[in-house]
């Protein structure tokens, strides 16, 4: 385990290690570390492509830390995946199988991700609260008072990740009792120099043009909905963006890679009125469509109307 002597000096180092591949200020960086060497836990919050998984996995690679993840959200049975199941064996009668994460808990230093934790049913917030809590730190097998209790190993660190808002419509609000239980990082929406900067480390023979045309489609996007103009509802993410320039790369025209990796995330509904249509007009701007019935049939200036 760390010798906590040497946090400060560790955390001063700790830019250095951050990889090209990781956009995130320092000090957000630092801050994830420190948890990682205290032991402690952080909720990571934000938009979807801004990082959040990417920084929790590449801490724990980084630091050389046992790495565990729970992806909460598509968990249907919370019991089943945070505590385990009771089992019947005819020759040596009920037995119970400890789950991956009750394991998990037990390894000292380990860095444990919980994945879209506001996806997650109540009844898996209802079973981390003692897990989480500084003060208690651990889990019990089951309700009876007698029952076995687990304790959290030294130094696990517990990191979140969070989507909220409206456009995240299977999320729940995560209970204020069971957020107080982490800090808060709030993930910033990488900037359009951060965005070509992914780019080319996600696909180094892309050329500048290609680059220039997909980052200034994701920057308009994002600055229509952020003006709340209504015309669209719905963020383009970092993932689509960079899984839009790999096909690109693979040999997919630009057009072919917004028609399959960037429009279908856009409502469609209401045709040329449509949220899908208005994301067309923003991508004509720098490509042409070439999908749509008539290049000519939008100008510039419809698409500030």
């Amino acid at each position: 385990m760390t010798n906590l002597k040497n946090i400060a000096t560790m955390l001063e180092t700790a830019p250095q290690f951050k990889p090209e591949s990781l956009i995130i200020s320092d000090s957000k960086w630092k801050f994830i570390v420190r948890a990682v060497l205290r032991g402690e836990n952080i909720m990571l919050r934000g938009d979807a492509g801004t990082g959040k998984t990417l920084a929790v996995t590449t801490v724990a690679k980084v630091m050389d830390r046992p790495f565990f993840y729970f992806n909460l959200g598509a968990t249907q049975d919370p019991r089943s995946t945070l505590i385990g199941n009771t089992h019947f064996n005819k020759e040596t009668g009920t037995y119970f199988a400890q789950s991956t994460f009750v394991k998990a808990i037990q390894e000292e230093g380990a860095v444990i991700l919980l994945d879209e934790l506001s996806r997650a049913h109540p009844e898996a917030w209802n079973i981390l609260m003692t897990v989480l809590d500084e003060t208690q730190r651990y889990l019990r097998v089951d309700e009876s008072p007698d029952t076995e209790v687990i304790k959290v190993a030294d130094g696990v660190s517990f990191l979140a990740t969070s989507n909220e808002g409206i456009q995240y419509t299977s999320t729940r609000k995560v209970d204020f009792a069971l957020a107080d239980r982490f800090a808060i990082l709030e993930m910033d929406i990488l900037s359009k120099l951060q965005q070509e900067s992914l780019i080319r480390h996600a696909c180094p023979k892309i050329d500048d043009k290609t680059v220039e045309t997909l980052t200034s489609i994701y920057d308009q996007i994002n600055t229509e909905l952020a003006a709340g103009s209504g015309k669209i509802q719905t963020r383009m993410s970092t993932r689509s963006m960079i899984r839009a320039a790999r096909h690109i790369c693979d040999g997919f025209t630009i057009n072919e890679a917004l028609d399959l990796c960037i429009y279908p995330y856009f409502d469609g509904e209401g045709g040329l009125d449509s949220e899908r249509t208005f994301v067309q007009i923003i991508a004509q701007k720098y490509v042409g469509t070439g999908d749509l019935e008539n290049d000519n049939m939008f100008d510039e200036a419809d698409t500030n109307k």
